[in-house]
């Protein structure tokens, strides 16, 4: 996959099972990852260069980004802007 303009391909973290206690989260009561792998770059847009790289860990908005499944595994599709810190 290969994102155009500012767009950036992320690889969500996998939710926390337990709690720091111990104590097992169900499935339904997880809280959608706001951390994530960069899988892919985009190469800008109007001249301005990306900040993020291709493997840095970042933070992102609770609901940013458009959820996509390939080849079995999820992706989040963001623009760079949506991406709130570089870890």
């Amino acid at each position: 996959m290969k994102p155009i303009a500012d767009r950036v391909i992320v690889k969500p973290a996998p939710a926390d099972e337990k709690t720091k206690g111990g104590i097992i989260i169900p499935d339904t009561a997880k809280e959608k990852p706001q951390r994530g792998e960069v899988i892919a770059v985009g190469p800008g847009k109007d001249g301005n260069l990306m900040t993020v790289q291709v493997g840095d860990i970042v933070l992102y908005g609770k609901y940013s980004g458009q959820e996509i499944s390939y080849e079995g595994q999820d992706y989040l599709i963001m623009r760079e802007d949506d991406i709130l810190v570089i870890i």
